[in-house]
């Protein structure tokens, strides 16, 4: 289809979709050669000081740190202007803090913000930014930051330095390999214990001591632990792994950790200390661990360990091949707000001191998702496309079922998911269960119509690449 009749099939799709609008700023520009590719790792610490507020503040700040968050990335060079991946050790980026970090990678890296995807990993005992929900409760005087100005700025001082330092390391790219390998006993869906309606009645947690709730099926999932990666001649410099599932044995005791995660992903990088191994978390908006964790802390170590096995497994038999052609291509979308969201009614409820912390705090992210609407400021879609590989950037606490629809999308090319990207809309569930109810519909900033929309963008992104 040419790029103009494409653009205005997008529009008139829009015009019908309740709720959403995906504007028409699709870049599907022709696939780069790789004739002269070159990946370049950067890695920063990005662990929160005593006292800093985690997941937004309405849970126990900083009082220790058992092991240190992370962002991790590379550039690619080569294919058209830099292009940037990185995976953030943070619950999430939200609206602005979002849009600043990939414009301070961008910068670094000599490129665009629209060729960077920064997806965070979305531990719980981590910082959970938006900037202008922090704008909004600091003006209450009374309640925690949810986070510190200072501590941020220092992250993108730090972001830039790392990939200026990384950019004098580039290593040539000559091949690229995928595998996956199904993960044992982690992955289950939250929203299971349902009546003979469909209705959601009770949630399986991040952890769950509920032997009923524990006793159910694992329900709709994605077992597989996806792994792509990058060769100099015969040596691996860059894995990219991605699962889906919640990331949190447990959590709220103040003490900072990249959970069982960040653990396997760390025991892998101490293994192979020439590679850098980048994890990144998939569509896990009704994904947790609760089936197959009790809250306990031993059981923190043993999801690690099953992590890393799938790390190990995913990897065991890749086999690379050179690179022909890359291409990053974008979507703009432009939701809509649930008409259940009022400015008036959130900031009293901020405003009220009767309330709870998290009851005060959270409507400070659903008044930001507001103003920022006003705005007009889109939430960007992205894949990066490597012959017949394709590795999607979706936002925020994606539903396992856009991954799962976007592995069909993408016919016999091989997709690996990452969400969290852009935060701002909170949880994104597909329409049919939005009259289901339940903890994530409750807390969705946008109505059903993201579903649609969110849909033909990702086939946007997985068509066919040119030069496949």
């Amino acid at each position: 289809m040419p790029s103009q009749s494409r653009r205005r099939f997008l529009q008139q799709f829009a015009a019908t979709s309740a709720g959403l609008t995906l504007l028409p700023s699709l870049n599907m520009a022709a696939d780069e050669s790789a004739g002269n590719l070159h990946l370049a790792p950067f890695r920063f610490d990005v662990t929160p000081p005593e006292g800093h507020s985690l997941c937004g503040g309405w849970i126990k700040p900083v009082i220790g740190v058992d092991d240190s968050l992370e962002a991790i990335g590379f550039v690619l060079l080569g294919a058209g202007k830099p292009i940037v991946l990185c995976a953030v050790d943070w619950t999430g980026l939200l609206n602005d803090a979002h849009v600043q970090w990939r414009s301070a990678l961008a910068e670094a890296a000599g490129t665009t913000p629209d060729r960077v995807a920064v997806q965070c990993v979305h531990q719980h005992n981590a910082p959970f930014v938006c900037l202008d929900a922090e704008a909004i409760v600091s003006k209450q005087g009374n309640l925690p930051h949810i986070v510190e100005l200072d501590f941020f700025r220092r992250c993108l001082d730090q972001a830039q330095a790392a990939v200026e330092a990384g950019m004098q390391k580039a290593r040539p790219v000559t091949g690229i390999a995928a595998g996956q390998a199904e993960v044992q006993d982690v992955a289950s869906n939250r929203r299971v214990f349902r009546d003979t309606y469909g209705h959601v009645m009770k949630m399986r947690g991040s952890s769950c001591r509920d032997e009923e709730l524990r006793a159910l099926t694992d329900g709709i999932i994605d077992p597989q632990l996806k792994t792509v990666a990058f060769y100099d001649g015969d040596t691996k410099i860059a894995a990219c792994h991605y699962y889906a599932t919640h990331p949190m044995s447990y959590y709220g005791d103040g003490r900072v950790s990249s959970d069982f995660v960040g653990l396997a992903r760390k025991r892998r990088q101490q293994e192979q200390p020439e590679c850098q191994h980048l994890y990144f978390t998939g569509c896990a908006g009704n994904i947790s661990a609760g089936k197959y964790n009790d809250g306990s802390q031993p059981v923190r170590q043993v999801l690690a360990n099953r992590i890393y096995d799938g790390m190990v497994a995913a990897e065991k038999n890749l086999q690379p091949r050179s690179v022909e052609h890359v291409g990053w291509r974008t979507v703009e979308m432009l939701p809509t707000a649930r008409t259940t969201l009022s400015a008036d009614a959130l900031q009293e409820q901020i405003s009220n001191p009767r309330n709870s912390v998290v009851n005060r705090n959270r409507p400070s992210y659903m008044l930001s998702w507001l103003r920022r609407l006003e705005k007009q400021t889109p939430i960007v879609l992205s894949a990066l496309q490597v012959d017949d590989i394709s590795l999607l950037h979706l936002p925020a606490e994606s539903f396992i079922e856009y991954q799962l629809r976007a592995q069909k999308l993408g016919g016999d090319r091989f997709v690996a998911t990452a969400a969290y990207g852009d935060g701002g809309p909170w949880y994104i569930p597909i329409a049919e269960e939005y009259p289901n109810g339940g903890y994530e519909v409750s807390v969705a900033f946008c109505d059903p119509g993201i579903d649609a929309v969110m849909t033909s963008g990702m086939q946007s992104l997985l068509q066919p690449s040119t030069g496949a």
